[in-house]
């Protein structure tokens, strides 16, 4: 299932600057938590009130059996109204969440006051604490936002500082040197892939990007690596399921295919095949990634984790548990597979209108990336050979 990530579904992470803002109440790690909370408060109420062990097991079953319907009609509820939710002031929300919770408790208690009599609740005491419970949550979920402010900066960093290498920038000018005389219109798009990757790098990262804008990152990467590695260097695309306008953090590729080649194509010397695989499956993006590995113990094998962990991070910061990142070492490659939550951002309606970031800030249209270029748009550098 596809969500729009407009206006209306706000990134988890937010900036330490930023007004208060609801938790993404469309996000599997946010009703985790929150089920979570709700049936361990439950559990400690059960603890309080039971003094026999041999009859706690009962109490637990019974408090935590009489929250599970409001609680899941509210989380329902709210499910629904989330994208509207997302667009309203941080109090209104909030007083709308209360609410929510408030009118679940008392249409619940009116059922079972209906259907069973014998059933004891109190109604004034149940609203108190189904308002007591909306306000620790609300207040949990704004400090861990908070909380997660140094990470978004430290993951911005990482980013900006360990994933380009200082030997491949001099490499690739030495490639670009070299055709500047024998074929300068090649040097020339080698100079623009430069640009563009080095302008992306040095941006602010931290909101979710087109998938499709890190995909050409990635190709105008692999063709500056190709100027030096020439016909060891071979990619396979399979992007034609790829969802263009799903969204994913910045430099979630690129990292991992500099590892790829770094450590699965400069230790040989006969051709290697990095194989690029993205699609979408049941509502989720999937990226598979795979390239040679050779179990030599050289050096090209060792610093792979700082990447991944890296990655793995940021995806945790953007999706929490909605995302995933595995790896795997096969019989000759290496395999890295990423899993994200496929989320849109509805498109501006004019050229130049600002348009609405995925975390809520409206921010204007990169009137640069706008323009038209003097060059073909990932052409591949066999292409340009020709």
């Amino acid at each position: 299932m596809m969500l729009a990530y407009g206006p209306g579904m706000r990134s988890i992470i937010r900036h330490s600057g930023d007004a208060p803002a609801l938790p993404d109440l469309r996000n599997l790690g946010t009703t985790l938590r929150i089920l979570l909370a709700v049936n361990g408060a439950a559990v400690v109420a059960a603890l309080v009130r039971e003094p026999r062990w041999e009859a706690l097991p009962a109490a637990i079953v019974s408090t935590a059996g009489a929250l599970q319907p409001p609680l899941l009609l509210s989380l329902a509820v709210l499910w629904l109204a989330a994208p509207w939710l997302a667009r309203q002031p941080y109090r209104a929300g909030a007083v709308v969440v209360a609410g929510v919770a408030v009118a679940s408790t008392v249409a619940f208690h009116a059922l079972y006051s209906g259907f069973a009599p014998e059933w004891s609740g109190s109604l004034g005491r149940d609203v108190v604490l189904a308002l007591a419970a909306v306000a620790a949550l609300l207040y949990y979920f704004r400090l861990r936002a908070k909380a997660l402010s140094p990470a978004i900066a430290e993951a911005r960093l990482q980013a900006l500082q360990a994933r380009i290498r200082p030997h491949f920038l001099f490499n690739a000018i030495n490639g670009v040197l070299s055709l500047v005389r024998s074929d300068p219109r090649r040097a020339e798009d080698a100079l623009h892939d430069m640009a563009d990757l080095f302008r992306v790098l040095m941006r602010d990262n931290r909101d979710l990007a087109p998938l499709a804008d890190e995909v050409e990152l990635c190709r105008q990467y692999l063709d500056l690596e190709k100027l030096r590695l020439g016909e060891r260097l071979v990619v396979d695309w399979n992007v034609k399921s790829m969802p263009e306008d799903a969204l994913a953090p910045p430099l979630v590729l690129q990292p991992l295919l500099e590892n790829a080649v770094y450590h699965g194509i400069e230790p040989s010397t006969t051709p290697g095949i990095i194989s690029v695989n993205i699609f979408l499956s049941k509502g989720e993006v999937h990226a598979i990634l795979r390239n040679p590995y050779r179990d030599d113990g050289g050096r090209h094998h060792r610093g792979n984790r700082m990447a991944i962990a890296n990655i793995r991070e940021r995806l945790a910061l953007h999706f929490d548990a909605e995302a995933s990142l595995e790896s795997r070492t096969l019989r000759d490659s290496y395999e890295v597979h990423i899993r994200m939550p496929y989320r849109t951002v509805a498109p501006p309606k004019a050229a130049g209108e600002a348009r609405v970031h995925p975390a809520g800030n409206v921010v204007a249209l990169d009137q640069e990336r706008a323009k038209p270029r003097n060059r073909t748009a990932l052409r591949p550098l066999e292409a340009a050979r020709g």
